[in-house]
């Protein structure tokens, strides 16, 4: 799959006149970052975010496909918003490999991190080579994985909140200040849940939200241990609701995941929003 062909499944969320679309930002090098909204904007609201891991965009199209499914549906009992490529950078990367950089410097830089291979396949930051998925303020620098100089994968930025794309999911969130977050990763089919910072109570209340959808796609509740930085744990930090991350595809498949397991991810996954705004609002009427 090459980048234009990646966008382009993107894209047919445009072409559904009961789908919101907006640019919340742009990526470091000028990509939009665009999300993506259907249902209503009373009652709560959901947001998933989706290809923040560069080499784990296969989940992208997994969020694109629940978005698709849920705007055939009548009266969802609230919203969803979806930010299906939180990484563009990385991932067009991940599919091109390096030749679209216009900066010989930038290829350079990239090419050197990459060990001197023209195969990205298994790159996970964004251009900057800094894994955006650890370079939250929360707890940053914590994770066991950490690395702490610039690499394809886990190397948590000079500071926390560095880069323009995590800015920008930050500015999104409070934005639209919801009520719940699923990010969609690779892989695994477990449902991450419970950041430490939270209470005892506040973990109890993710747990109960994680069975709801573990009853839906059949993923292993799993509580988070020794991993800091991410979006979900800045949405548990700072945020206090419940936040996910959810693995798709079994762990015993090669990364990327082959592109032939997204349409099974999204059959299981696709009710989960639904069933959430339920629980959602019935948690809001006790």
């Amino acid at each position: 799959m090459t980048w234009e062909e990646f966008t382009a499944e993107i894209s047919q969320l445009d072409n559904i006149d009961t789908i919101d679309r907006l640019v919340l930002g742009y990526s470091t090098l000028g990509q939009e970052m665009v999300s993506y909204h259907v249902g209503n904007y009373d009652g709560p609201q959901i947001l998933i975010e989706a290809g923040i891991h560069a080499r784990e965009y296969p989940a992208s199209l997994v969020a694109t496909g629940i978005m698709e499914y849920l705007a055939t549906i009548d009266n969802l009992a609230g919203g969803v918003y979806c930010v299906p490529i939180a990484n563009p950078d990385g991932i067009r990367l991940v599919l091109d490999g390096n030749t679209w950089l216009n900066c010989p410097e930038q290829r350079e830089y990239v090419s050197n991190i990459n060990s001197g291979s023209e195969d990205y396949s298994l790159w996970k930051a964004n251009i900057w080579a800094v894994d955006l998925n650890v370079n939250f303020d929360a707890m940053w620098g914590g994770g066991a994985q950490n690395v702490f100089c610039p690499a394809p994968g886990n190397w948590v930025g000079y500071y926390p909140n560095s880069e323009r794309e995590v800015r920008n999911l930050i500015d999104f969130t409070y934005s639209i200040s919801p009520a719940l977050t699923l990010s969609y990763h690779t892989k695994g089919e477990v449902i991450f849940y419970g950041f430490e910072s939270l209470t005892p109570e506040q973990i109890e209340r993710d747990l109960e939200y994680a069975k709801v959808i573990s009853s839906v796609n059949g993923y292993l509740p799993t509580i988070t241990s020794n991993s800091t930085g991410g979006y979900s744990d800045w949405v548990s930090m700072y945020l206090e609701v419940p936040a996910f991350t959810v693995e798709v595809g079994s762990a015993m498949l090669p990364t990327p995941i082959p592109l032939d397991v997204v349409p099974n991810a999204i059959e299981l996954n696709r009710d989960v929003p639904i069933r959430l705004l339920e629980r959602l609002n019935q948690d809001t009427q006790q």
